[in-house]
């Protein structure tokens, strides 16, 4: 078992989720964040904690119709300190990894940048190739190529893979698809496009894919690129960037590749999507349900100030492009809008990448802490999922980049490095 303890700060390449950090500044935010190297003191806006405490946000399962929420299973009374890793699927290294998910008969699937995903069993042999699009996937970009995928609710029962990409060739954009899954490999042919969104830029695509407990696909986009959202996307409801989307794609056919479902927020009202469950998000780099409570974890990237952890509701304004996290920066009217849950800034680290709340079994110090990481530092924290304060964890990983999080059939966590190898977390002291 090999165990990393905090490191010195070390600053890596940009991350597939990071803007241009040659962006114009901000002022500086208005909660505190602790010196590199310290416990983190981030401090929740009262909002948001008196949100949490309150079981709110509503979970997805429990939204149509319902008026309150349970509140969440409390998190282990023990405050974890530091995080135990072990290498996964015999040590392989990935280039550019983005995606970690279950698979039939005790495997997991890896999804890598250029378009490849591949099988393993958890002891590593390599068992196929489940899906392979390089030649169709745009790596024009840092932040382009394949970016999410996430099997049916009912897989294999329902035989689909959803995936989320750059599309070669042409305008720029991204396209969200749906295909067919035969044995362990993708049938060729198969592919349903079900939307394409243009991207005025190169950066700011988001884009995970999660089926939440209603059976809906949600879909994170960013605002479209560049710096400050000059085109305001991210606040004008009657474009999709800038969004959590949420599909019914249970009857995906061509000619209707999907449908609004009718309690989305925005349905009927003029000058709005339907498709948009929530709004004023910059760029959500991994998102994640969690399964004892269907509440939606989003990771947003800040732009050179403040990165910030939120969970999603119906209908909310997350405030991008007039605040970045609590931080003013083109109006400072708070009225109407979701401020985070937790953020800290760029004295800690320069790009967020979302993760996932534990709900495995081998590690019961975890249970109840949803876990996230920042590219830059390596720096990865627990967050109590029943409201509380952030804990730093541990240092940069073997000084490379954390890209993403992943979870087998059992629940326990990956944490996906690009240029290393997939560690599991099989600790915490």
């Amino acid at each position: 078992m090999t165990r990393w303890w905090l490191l010195p700060l070390l600053f890596l390449l940009p991350m597939l989720a990071t803007c241009g950090r040659d962006e114009p500044g901000a002022t500086n935010p208005t909660h505190v964040s602790s010196a590199p190297g310290a416990t983190s003191t981030v401090t929740p806006s009262a909002t948001a904690t008196a949100s949490a405490k309150a079981g709110e946000p509503t979970p997805a399962s429990s939204l149509a119709g319902a008026t309150h929420a349970p509140p969440p299973p409390p998190a282990t009374s023990a405050v974890p300190k530091t995080l135990l890793l072990q290498s996964a699927l015999g040590g392989k290294r990935f280039p550019r990894p983005i995606e970690l998910g279950a698979f039939p008969d005790n495997r997991v699937f890896v999804a890598e940048q250029d378009g490849l995903v591949t099988l393993y069993a958890l002891d590593g042999r390599e068992t196929g190739t489940l899906f392979d699009i390089r030649s169709q996937v745009s790596r024009a970009g840092n932040e382009e190529g394949l970016l999410s995928l996430a099997l049916a609710p009912r897989f294999p029962a329902d035989p689909y893979l959803y995936t989320y990409y750059s599309v070669a060739g042409g305008e720029r954009r991204t396209r969200l698809s749906r295909f067919q899954v035969v044995g362990d490999a993708v049938a060729g042919g198969s592919e349903l496009v079900i939307l394409e969104v243009a991207q005025p830029f190169s950066n700011h695509k988001g884009g995970a894919i999660r089926f939440g407990p209603d059976g809906m696909l949600y879909l994170g986009l960013g605002d479209g690129g560049s710096a400050n959202d000059p085109g305001n996307r991210a606040q004008n409801l009657d474009v999709l960037l800038g969004k959590m989307l949420r599909l019914d794609v249970s009857r995906a056919r061509t000619g209707a590749t999907y449908e609004v479902p009718a309690d989305n927020p925005f349905v009927g009202q003029s000058g709005a999507r339907g498709e948009v469950w929530a709004y004023g998000l910059r760029n959500p780099w991994r998102s994640a349900f969690d399964p004892a409570t269907g509440l939606l974890w989003v990771a947003d990237v800040g732009q050179n100030a403040v990165e910030e952890v939120a969970v999603v509701r119906r209908g909310e304004n997350h405030g991008w492009p007039q605040f970045e996290g609590n931080n003013c920066i083109k109006s400072c009217d708070r009225d109407g809008r979701t401020f985070p849950l937790a953020a800290y800034t760029h004295a800690e680290g320069c790009s967020i990448t979302g993760g996932v709340v534990y709900r495995g079994r081998a590690v019961p110090g975890l249970v109840g802490w949803y876990l996230y990481a920042d590219f830059c530092s390596g720096r990865v924290w627990a967050l109590s999922a029943a409201g509380g304060m952030p804990v730093q964890l541990l240092g940069p990983v073997g000084g490379r980049s954390i890209a993403s999080f992943g979870t087998d059939a059992s629940g326990e966590v990956y944490l996906l490095i690009h240029g290393g190898a997939v560690q599991r977390v099989v600790g915490v002291e």
